[in-house]
């Protein structure tokens, strides 16, 4: 065990480095060696640096029983509760911390943080922001770690320059330079604006995520990227495309130009939080917009350029995230606003200062321009103008609670004055508070109801704020107003393909690609619309539009690298992967995404390095955070299946070799804390290694390898779904049709045993028909107990195919599981990152109802794989309340439907918000299936839910399915008597029969037991998939091939769940499976599955092998 001094050593080195994971980790190993409050304090700290603020909530707690006086404690737990939205609660804390620390011989530093905090979150109401680190310049501290003091509005006071110094004594025991610290903002969407080379130098900047620039010009934006380019500058108004879109408020003039930069790229963050601030400009209406040269305003005092050409979209978990904006020498000599008319009611004086505050406001020195103000403020504290002006220098400074305290100080002055209205929304949507933003917004568009600049904005912030019917109508109006911003009809494509309006949103983002045909984040953005639809082809045709305008444009590398992965050609994805990581080469997207590929082609070294690569990378985001977390499973899984490369391929067991709290952490991606503790890891890879090489045999081409692999290709892409958002995936169809053809080979063994009784029985019985009746019920029978069998307890049924023994007859005997289990292994090992699992093999949380959740809507948004279900879900849901009258609670109590009409309501309900008035609250009901096996029985099938999405309009509207122990039995049941069907329909004198309508109860017995599976769902993940291979391998096994494909917009397991008897079901399938049956025994010719891909090794060679 390390010692304390050398783990504290680490401590500072991982502090240092921001490596806030390994960080907890070794304060865990600390504490568990003595609780020492710092230390505890200390590891509060660093779960708020990865927004884990309900750790930081338990430390601080536990600090306070330890120490009750402990000041660090109450500022941290204040913190936290701010970053969660309690605004009460944090005030409260930093109360009793306050007065603690007057009643003691307290650190001055930490007393005036405690009171400076106080100051501010009580008169504003406002939220606090905080900054992750300190950005601290050239200072050397002695058993200090850089932290922030607090965030207030938007700056740092200069009084408690000092208290930004964390004492977290025992982590440094040397003087470390914490200059290099980069300033990240984990609780709110932060601008910050760079003025000079060295500032830059200590900027991090945020996660890069696609969402358009609401600019001409575009900006990259990931963490290596140091400055935008020359040229830029920062807007809220997103004029982009207009070179005269003026207008004019109470002697404010907003211009627009285009300034774009031949090197900038496209910055931007789904659902992100819109962070444009355009800078104000005070001039008379006789100043008109510049044109992309900057023509000098002939009416004007000043020059003026448009304050459109930078925004920034990039986001975070609810509602928070970080923006990084530095703004070159020459951008900020670009940036110049109009003074041409002199108040009447104020001094000549004051407004040639306010005219020179304005002007250093261009020049970016925002300070000089601040302090300006201020002292024109201090003369008459209520000028609105210069109100304004200060807020618009506080918002470039990312100041942005100062900016809009200054913004509300001008409202109260003069409550007409719309700029400060339509500003304070800018800042109030840079900072995510997206309710107060549309309200402002809202408010300013009363002042200027055509302005398509507040309409663009308003409608930006509806998107983020997902009110996408709002925001469909605001920037429909805006490009009614202004039918060439190219920004407004991105945002429009986006919102309107969010609810379901695909063709109009394809036009949207078409015309903004025709309004600039070198805009990048239009052409990906209608690159993740056709992906989304699964249109590969159109797909395809814009990223290579993106690359031909910038070949340097790495979100273009990575969005092939997605498609390439989604349709299974991970060989190729890692290509441009790799290119993408050569231009951004810290992107965590892409070095997970890499990482998965080498894992699934068996490349398990590069697949480590990427997976510890991403582990390393700093953290900025809640969404950086969860795919760290799924690195360090999908690295564990990898460093398995590495120590059974040159196995048996039946050795490979992730459900009975993995640990099951490993499984249902990965499952839940949640944080790996725990599992680090208490399961046993895998063991390093230059271990597995030495048996984890894939042979030259695995990879060599043999005769029987092209003619399984021809024949699976073949078999597998029947399980295609033609429907929107279902890639084809040719490594899955491969993996498919090897599957399908191992389980009628395995199971064709098996049934042979059981037909060679049945003709022993027929031989040596007297009485024939007495003594066949009596072998059907041994046959049953057969399948039932012991270790592998479907009727052993859900904790002891073996979740690896294989085989048990009849002891009377020696023959070997499969049960349902086994025969499943069989297309799960290889389910598992064709795409390991897809975390396939049965449920009864998790943890005990099994016992309280691990269940699949696939949600139809959400919010306003249409989910576009699942929609298509959305009214046969909703006449189910009316079926089940009409028969039985109540619906559940969250909380499972009944909810009556019998009284006061309601049954009437039922018939009448057309939506959602229909059913949800009628119950009044949340709820859930429960479709059945009849059960087979125990006649009049039903069996609880799906569950279909309806929440109401809190602030934002529209329902979670989904199906989801509890596997708890009590309807696994049920189900395990039905299967078996399933499973136990088939065998009796096809070992008796059916068995070998080529003959169609001699094999219909086989058929029927086949779709009866695919019914049960798809309402069964025993997989965490993965279950249409399998129940289709396994469909598949027993009619091959049955001498039947389905030589068609499914037909356009049906989902079978979506039948199977919104049918309540397995007679409706089969009914339903029969019609298009039944003629595209052809009577076939070609498969009996096909080499063995098992011994031409005997070991893991060769199995993932073949999923991993094309030859175009």
């Amino acid at each position: 065990m390390k010692s304390a001094i050398s783990e504290r050593v680490e401590l500072a080195k991982l502090c240092s480095s921001r490596d806030w994971s390994k960080a907890i980790r070794v304060l865990d190993s600390l504490l568990s060696q003595s609780c020492a409050i710092q230390d505890i304090c200390n590891r509060a700290f660093c779960y708020s640096q990865l927004e884990l603020h309900k750790h930081v909530l338990k430390d601080c707690d536990k600090a306070l029983q330890l120490d009750p006086t402990l000041l660090q404690a109450y500022i941290l737990k204040g913190r936290a509760f701010s970053a969660l939205g309690r605004k009460d609660d944090a005030i409260a804390v930093w109360e009793q911390g306050y007065e603690h620390a007057l009643r003691q011989s307290a650190d001055l530093k930490q007393l005036l943080e405690l009171e400076e905090l106080l100051s501010v979150a009580k008169p504003g109401k406002q939220d606090i922001s905080f900054t992750s680190d300190n950005h601290v310049s050239n200072s050397k501290l002695s058993t200090r770690v850089s932290l922030s003091g607090p965030h207030i509005d938007g700056k740092l006071n200069g009084s408690l320059k000092y208290q930004n110094e964390y004492n977290t004594s025992g982590l440094f025991q040397e003087h470390r330079d914490v200059s290099k610290f980069c300033n990240t903002h984990t609780d709110n969407f932060d601008t910050l604006n760079g003025n000079s080379d060295g500032e830059r130098s200590k900027l991090s900047l945020p996660l890069s995520e696609l969402l358009p620039d609401t600019n001409s010009r575009t900006c990259e934006s990931f963490k290596n990227r140091n400055a935008l380019g020359d040229g830029s500058k920062l807007t809220v108004d997103s004029a982009d495309t207009s070179d005269n879109n003026s207008i004019c408020h109470d002697n404010y003039y907003l211009g627009s130009s285009d300034l774009t930069s031949k090197n900038q790229k496209p910055c931007g963050l789904k659902n992100g939080t819109h962070n444009n601030f355009d800078t104000p400009s005070y001039a008379s209406g006789s100043c008109t917009g510049l044109s992309e040269n900057s023509e000098h305003c002939s009416k004007s005092s000043a020059s003026t350029s448009n304050s459109s050409d930078i925004t920034e979209s990039h986001s975070m978990p609810n509602n928070s995230s970080d923006s990084n904006n530095e703004i070159s020498d020459e951008s900020k000599r670009s940036k110049k606003f109009c003074v041409a008319k002199i108040s009447k009611t104020k001094s000549i004086s004051v407004d040639f200062r306010l005219s020179r505050g304005i002007a250093q406001v261009n020049e970016g020195k925002y300070a000089y321009a601040i302090s300006i103000f201020d002292q024109i403020l201090k003369e008459d504290p209520t000028y609105p103008e210069v109100l304004i002006g200060r807020g618009t220098a506080y918002a470039f400074q990312r100041e942005l609670e100062a900016a809009i305290a200054d913004f509300t100080k001008a409202i109260q002055s003069k409550p007409s004055a719309g700029e400060a209205w339509k500003r304070r929304g800018q800042a109030r949507a840079a900072l995510g508070e997206s309710l107060e933003a549309i309200e402002d917004l809202t408010k300013a568009l009363e002042f200027d109801p055509d302005s398509a600049d507040i309409l663009h904005e308003r409608g930006i912030v509806n998107f983020k704020f997902k009110d996408f019917d709002a925001a469909v109508e605001d920037l429909s109006a805006c490009v009614k107003l202004d039918e060439n911003n190219k920004s407004a009809y991105t945002y429009l494509g986006m919102a309107l393909s969010s609810i379901g309006e695909y063709k109009r949103a394809e036009e949207a983002h078409l015309k903004s690609i025709q309004l600039d045909r070198s805009f990048l984040e239009a052409w990906a953005h209608l690159t993740q619309f056709y992906q989304d639809l699964a249109n590969s082809e159109k797909a395809f045709d814009c990223l290579q539009q993106v690359i031909q305008i910038d070949e340097r444009y790495a979100k273009a590398y990575h969005l092939r690298g997605l498609l390439l992965h989604g349709m299974g050609d991970h060989r190729k994805a890692i290509k441009d992967l790799s290119i993408g990581l050569s231009i951004e080469n810290l992107n965590i997207e892409c070095l997970y995404l890499r990482a998965s590929c080498y894992h699934a082609i068996g490349e398990y070294a590069d697949a480590v390095k990427d997976y510890d690569a991403a582990l390393d990378v700093e953290l900025d985001s809640m969404e950086k955070f969860v795919l760290q977390c799924l690195a360090f499973y999908q690295k564990e899984i990898a460093l398995y299946t590495a120590s059974k490369v040159n196995s048996e391929f039946s050795w490979f067991d992730i459900d009975g070799d993995i640990d099951p709290l490993f499984k249902e952490y990965w499952c839940k991606r949640l944080h790996p804390k725990n599992v680090c503790e208490k399961v046993f890891r895998q063991p390093p890879l230059r271990d597995s290694l030495k048996k984890g090489k894939l042979k030259k045999q695995d990879m060599a081409v043999t005769k029987h390898k092209i003619a399984l692999i021809l024949a699976a290709d073949s078999i597998g892409k029947k399980i295609q779904y033609d429907c929107p958002g279902f890639l084809p995936n040719r490594r899955q169809h491969r993996m498919a049709g090897l599957a399908a053809i191992e389980i009628a080979q395995k199971v064709s063994k098996t049934w042979r045993s059981l037909h060679a009784d049945w003709k022993h029985s027929n031989r040596s019985s007297k009485s024939g028909k007495r003594h066949r009746r009596k072998e059907r019920i041994s046959l049953a029978s057969q399948n039932r107990g012991g270790a592998g069998s479907s009727t052993s307890s859900s904790s002891e049924t073996s979740a690896s195919y294989g085989s048990t023994e009849d002891r009377s007859s020696s023959r070997p005997m499969m049960s349902w599981q086994d025969v499943y289990s069989l297309a799960v292994k290889w389910r598992q090992i064709s795409e390991p990152c897809d975390p396939v699992v049965w449920v009864n093999k998790l943890s005990e949380e099994f016992n309280s109802g691990f269940g699949s959740h696939t949600p139809m809507v959400l919010g306003q948004a249409k989910v576009v794989r699942y929609f298509p279900n959305y009214e046969r879900t909703l006449d189910a849901a009316k079926t089940i309340m009409r028969n039985k009258l109540s619906v559940h609670k969250k909380s499972d109590e009944p909810i009556d439907l019998s009284k006061e009409g309601k049954s009437e309501k039922i018939d009448h309900a057309k939506s959602c918000d229909d059913l949800y008035e009628l119950v009044g609250e949340d709820f859930w009901l429960a479709t059945w299936c009849n059960s087979t096996a125990f006649e009049g029985k039903q069996l609880e099938g799906t569950r279909i839910i309806m929440v109401k999405m809190g602030q934002q309009r529209g329902y979670d509207f989904a199906i989801r399915t509890p596997c708890t122990p009590s309807r696994w039995e049920e189900f395990d049941a039905e299967m078996t008597m399933a499973w136990e069907a088939i065998c009796n329909a096809y070992c008796g004198e059916t068995y070998g029969s080529t003959d169609f309508n001699a094999l219909e109860s086989v058929r029927e017995a086949i779709l009866r037991m695919t019914y049960y599976w798809y309402n069964f769902m025993p997989l965490s993940r993965g279950t249409a998939a399998v129940g289709f291979v396994i469909l598949l391998g027993l009619l091959l096994a049955a001498n039947m091939e389905f030589a068609g494909n499914i037909p356009k917009g049906v989902q079978v397991d979506w039948e199977a769940i919104l049918n309540f008897n397995p007679s409706s079901f089969v009914d339903s399938i029969k019609c298009w499976l039944y003629p595209s049956i052809k009577i076939t025994t070609m498969w009996k010719d096909f080499p063995d599955v098992a011994s031409t891909f005997a070991t893991t090794g060769s199995v993932v060679a073949a999923l991993s092998s094309y030859d175009d």
